[in-house]
């Protein structure tokens, strides 16, 4: 009985190496967990890493933020050019300035190719595995059961050792070149050392060791070892005393409390930003939690508060059509949700939601001015399903069901429900006139959801 547990640990190292490797990479998060889309925090996200990104020297406009609707303090890359920030990040910094610290970090994530030298180093590490385990058998062959089983949790310890130094390393590296590149945009590195710091305590109130003898089981350099290796480097570049940006500060104060309003409850949401409050960010949480909490004029009196100041600003005008529209009272809604569309040149998002009030409204002499505003949302954004749905209705209600189908398709490959894409794909294919471009188009997202069920099948 005894080799058998032993061997059941030794699958379980392996087990454990499978997971590190998963965890690290963190590819599948961005697919397990929702994905939350907003105008405004996407234009915010957008302009603090501009400048990054050019001191970078990655291309312009090739790099992509994507908003993960998590609690935890996390940021990563998980292949391409597109960062994943988890709200939980947004929610626990104090500025700017710091959220820059992080997306600058994450940079050099992408310009060092790491998600890729991570792939290789699984097969290195396997590699160790794989010896361990001949070894292991060999000397198991010979009568050296005892030998065997330590050759083989040898291996295991070997290979998640190794994977843990080399993430380790690369978080090292990755720091220093976000340090560039903040540098390179002549941004105060102030806001990387302050989120570090957070860090440090946080690890510290959660129990985790900060001696030397916590680091082989990490994925991580030790935050204050981080602080201590970048605090001289940042404190002598030219950047470090310059101010941070005023405008940019307010859009972040602002967004973090959208954010905070749209997905904490209530209660929490009053409790932070009370009443006595009246900054406008608080005036934004404070709109999300009544209409949360169904309390529709209250809402509307933070919104038209916050109008009073900035009648066009085209966020605040969006989020009183949207609590206009999800309270049932989509004619009202119509003329916000028009102005911050034309506002924002048809941003798509917004669009999206203007293109929904004009269908809410059930009057159909609203429908020819849906279609244009959908078709334009997903011409500039393919990827946003719920414009797709929208589309979907106002063809359906018109008798075009062959686009009706395609318009489902498209969300449908995006929710990854690839047999009904597929199946509404070629019943659009069949429907429509052979060459046009949505004709091609259903071959395309026929042949995507196709290749993706073929995956699922090999696995």
């Amino acid at each position: 009985m005894r080799p058998l547990q032993h061997l059941s640990l030794a699958r379980f190292g392996a087990y454990c190496l499978a997971l590190l490797a998963s965890s690290l990479i963190t590819l599948n998060p961005a697919a397990a967990q929702s994905i939350l889309r907003d105008a405004e925090t996407e234009a915010l996200l957008r302009d603090m890493t501009a400048p990054l990104v050019e001191a970078s020297e990655l291309e312009p406009g090739n790099v992509d933020i994507v908003l993960i609707n998590d609690p935890s303090i996390n940021a990563f890359v998980a292949g391409g050019q597109v960062i994943y920030v988890h709200a939980g990040l947004i929610n626990a910094a104090e500025t700017a300035n710091e959220v820059q610290g992080v997306l600058a970090h994450e940079l050099g994530h992408i310009t060092a190719g790491h998600v890729v030298r991570f792939n290789e180093r699984t097969t290195a590490a396997n590699g160790i595995t794989l010896l361990s385990l001949l070894v292991g058998v060999g000397a198991a062959l010979a009568g050296a059961g005892d030998a065997a089983i330590g050759a083989i949790m040898a291996g295991q310890r070997a290979a998640i050792g190794s994977f843990l130094a080399f993430n380790r390393n690369q978080e090292a590296s990755t720091d220093l070149a976000g340090a560039r590149y903040l540098s390179g945009a002549g941004i105060s590195g102030r806001g990387m050392l302050k989120f570090f710091d957070r860090l440090r305590d946080l690890e510290i109130r959660r129990g985790f060791s900060q001696g030397d003898d916590a680091t082989y089981t990490r994925t991580h350099p030790l935050s204050g070892d981080r602080i201590q290796t970048l605090r001289d480097l940042l404190q002598e570049d030219p950047a470090w005393d310059t101010p941070e940006d005023p405008e940019l500060q307010e859009r972040f104060l602002r967004v973090q409390a959208k954010l905070f309003g749209y997905l904490a409850e209530p209660s929490r949401t009053l409790n932070m930003y009370p009443e006595s409050d009246t900054s406008m960010p608080a005036r934004y949480a404070r709109a999300y939690a009544y209409h949360k909490d169904a309390q529709v004029e209250k809402a509307l009196a933070e919104t038209a508060a916050m109008l009073a100041s900035d009648p066009d600003n085209p966020y605040f005008l969006e989020v009183k059509g949207q609590i206009l529209l999800e309270s049932g009272r989509p004619e009202e809604a119509l003329v916000p949700l028009r102005r911050a569309t034309d506002l924002t040149l048809n941003q798509p998002l917004i669009a999206g939601i203007f293109g929904h009030a004009l269908i809410a409204t059930e009057d159909k002499a609203n429908y020819p001015e849906a279609e244009k505003v959908l078709r334009a949302a997903v011409a500039k954004d393919r990827f946003n399903p719920f414009a797709w749905y929208q589309l979907g209705v106002v063809y359906a209600a018109k008798g075009d069901i062959p686009r009706a189908k395609l318009a489902s398709a498209e969300q449908q490959v995006m929710n990854r429900d690839y047999p009904q894409a597929l199946r509404n794909a070629q019943a659009a294919e069949a429907g429509l006139p052979v060459g046009s471009p949505d004709w091609l188009r259903a071959q395309d997202v026929a042949l995507q959801a196709r290749s993706e069920l073929e995956q699922l099948r090999d696995r």
